[in-house]
């Protein structure tokens, strides 16, 4: 029996704002984005949205499109690093949404005897919900299970993290019909606990806040979305844990030179162009060739036969990648459907094509793994119609970016937008107190 993805969804966000708009209010010169780390444009989370109402447009997305009865799904997990609640998952917020849309179907709480968690190692947490899920479906063949990767990705303005950010959601059913994909049950894992990036949270004297009530103790603890990074270290840590985890799944798998019968090369990608920059280790690793110095290090990055594997392997993944940015822990399942939907649109067959998994999350953690396309992928594919969807979506100036990050608008860019959105939050009600409620409109 084999186990693996069924079905897939997505959801990225209507807004975006042209990298080359960014580059040139921050002084920097655009083609060093553009053509150096592959960025064109930034998907932006609109004013009423968030990882919860991304998470729930992805998942009703996939029960709509692949026709999934919300009772066959046994659990929900979600993997992301953009929590709304410290406490109750972002994943039982998601699901609730969607379950009203549903009412009318499949009557009040479908999702009443599905068992829903969050999963958080910052972008590799998709991945361990991945991981996860395949774990109970082996064991519970006759069951169905939804990952749900969401997140948006923000750095504070003018930082160097800025035109790396990006947003959106992608949602996958696993069961032992893997229509799309097979994934086999051999994980390479490598993990260290560091500090490359982390959001911690940052103490305050009361006396600096303006207008803090009395009753607020004299320190006081602030969690905020911009994470404390160190981009050269973190870039280093990923290098590092990725090129653990990938020898870890040569000795458990068996296989020699494992990204060799790839057809594709799956990454996390922080911005497009990060996996192919990375991967030079491993690849001069694996063909014996010097990797000590700089210099060594771009004599195997201008290679004919790098330049040649990134052209056959990476070069269709990191395509959407360009177009929203980083999605944290969907950018891995972004770059498969990216890859997939490419072959699809250019008619090339792909049953039987292993593709490799190359994951990470700061902290730090990677996994690697591997999987089969299977006989009916272009059924699944089908439905995405994913580069028309963002070649749809509506540019903002720079000024309107600005006040979506700081949160300084109160009605949505996008006034013909339907679909979830963050409602109201509890003010007043001293047992509701920062109660999140959402509508589906």
């Amino acid at each position: 029996m084999s186990f693996g993805i069924e079905a897939a969804s997505y959801y990225v966000p209507s807004l975006y704002l042209e990298i080359k708009d960014l580059a040139e209010k921050r002084g920097i010169e655009p083609a060093k984005l553009e053509k150096g780390l592959g960025l064109h444009k930034m998907g932006l989370s609109d004013v009423h949205e968030d990882a919860a109402t991304f998470a729930a447009e992805a998942l009703l997305k996939l029960i709509k499109d692949y026709t999934v009865s919300p009772k066959e799904i046994a659990r929900v997990y979600l993997g992301t690093e953009s929590a709304v609640d410290a406490a109750k998952p972002t994943a039982s917020y998601a699901v609730q949404m969607v379950e009203k849309v549903l009412e009318e179907e499949f009557g009040e709480r479908s999702f009443k005897n599905c068992d829903i968690l969050d999963m958080t190692f910052a972008c590799v947490g998709g991945v361990d919900a991945l991981h996860n899920a395949l774990d109970f479906v082996r064991v519970n063949p006759d069951k169905k299970a939804v990952v749900i990767a969401s997140d948006y990705a923000k750095y504070e303005l003018a930082s160097s993290g800025e035109y790396t950010q990006g947003g959106g959601a992608v949602a996958i059913l696993i069961s032992s019909k893997p229509d799309l994909l097979e994934i086999e049950n051999n994980w390479g894992v490598a993990s260290e606990s560091v500090f490359d990036f982390f959001k911690p949270r940052r103490t305050h004297k009361k006396e600096e806040l303006k207008g803090a009530p009395e009753t607020y103790p004299e320190k006081i603890e602030i969690f905020t979305d911009e994470p404390v990074f160190d981009g050269q270290y973190s870039n280093q840590c990923y290098q590092d844990r990725i090129r653990e985890a990938y020898h870890h799944y040569k000795e458990i798998s068996g296989k020699e030179k494992p990204y060799e019968s790839w057809k594709y090369i799956i990454f996390h990608l922080p911005y497009a162009f990060h996996g192919k920059r990375v991967f030079t280790e491993i690849y001069s690793i694996e063909k014996g060739l010097p990797y000590e110095t700089p210099e060594d290090q771009k004599a195997v990055a201008k290679s004919e036969d790098y330049i040649k594997l990134i052209s056959d392997k990476i070069e269709k993944t990191q395509r959407a990648s360009s177009e929203i940015g980083n999605m944290y822990t969907a950018s891995i399942f972004m770059a498969l459907l990216s890859a997939l939907q490419t072959s699809f649109n250019e008619n090339e067959e792909l049953h039987g094509k292993e593709i490799g998994f190359v994951g990470y999350g700061s902290g730090s953690k990677s996994k690697v793994f591997a999987g089969k396309v299977s006989e009916n992928w272009k059924k699944v594919v089908e439905k995405w119609n994913l580069f028309e969807s963002l070649n749809n979506r509506i540019p903002v100036d720079f000024e309107t970016y600005e006040k979506l990050h700081r949160k300084q608008l109160e009605r949505s860019v996008n006034e013909k937008y339907r679909g979830f959105g963050l409602h109201s939050v509890e003010a007043d009600n001293p047992v509701r107190i920062g109660a999140r409620y959402y509508r589906h409109q």
